[in-house]
């Protein structure tokens, strides 16, 4: 066998930078991209996402725990307005398609009245349970009716939806968290 060509030699070395160039580049971008904040601050969810203080307390999230859950306050006399979005977060739960049974959806009444039968039925499967003492939980942009709450399987607060929300974007936050999250 004869020694390789200084040619050979060369092109062996080129090709081992190379390879070597290729294997530390990622690892040298993270840390340019950290070390010079190079994230333009755009997100790509619709919901406002809110830092958890500490895991929602309450006997309606205990029951519910281990799912994701749509969570919207309002009093039992539902107006437009409510019957809108308890129809949104029953859709929206309904699109989830194999990933619907990982989601539930909890109405949190304001009042002690009786919400009507008709509208029972339009939203049947939504969860009902009294706010007092839960209101405080929920950071609101104003009143707490006026958004529509994600918590996740663990029991923490995560996103809030504004006040005219857009089901197609909610629906999609919500089938990235499902599709990337093992919880739930």
């Amino acid at each position: 066998m004869r020694p390789p060509s200084p040619e050979q030699v060369r092109r062996g070395r080129v090709k081992l930078a190379l390879l070597a160039l290729f294997f530390i580049a990622p690892f040298v971008l993270a840390w340019l991209a950290w070390r010079y904040e190079w994230a333009t601050g755009t997100t790509s969810n619709y919901g406002e996402l809110i830092t958890p203080a500490r895991p929602l307390q309450g006997e309606a999230f205990a029951r519910l725990r281990g799912k994701w859950l749509l969570v919207t306050f309002d009093a039992a006399a539902c107006d437009r307005y409510c019957e809108r979005k308890l129809y949104f977060m029953r859709q929206i739960r309904r699109a989830q398609g194999k990933n619907e049974g990982r989601v539930d959806r909890l109405w949190l009444l304001t009042d002690g009245g009786a919400p009507s039968a008709e509208l029972l039925a339009a939203i049947e499967g939504t969860h009902r349970a009294p706010a007092a003492g839960l209101a405080a939980q929920f950071p609101a942009a104003g009143a707490l009716a006026d958004h529509i709450y994600l918590v996740d399987p663990l029991g923490n607060l995560m996103m809030r939806y504004p006040r005219e929300p857009d089901p197609s974007r909610m629906l999609k936050d919500l089938q990235r968290l499902l599709r990337v999250a093992g919880a739930g």
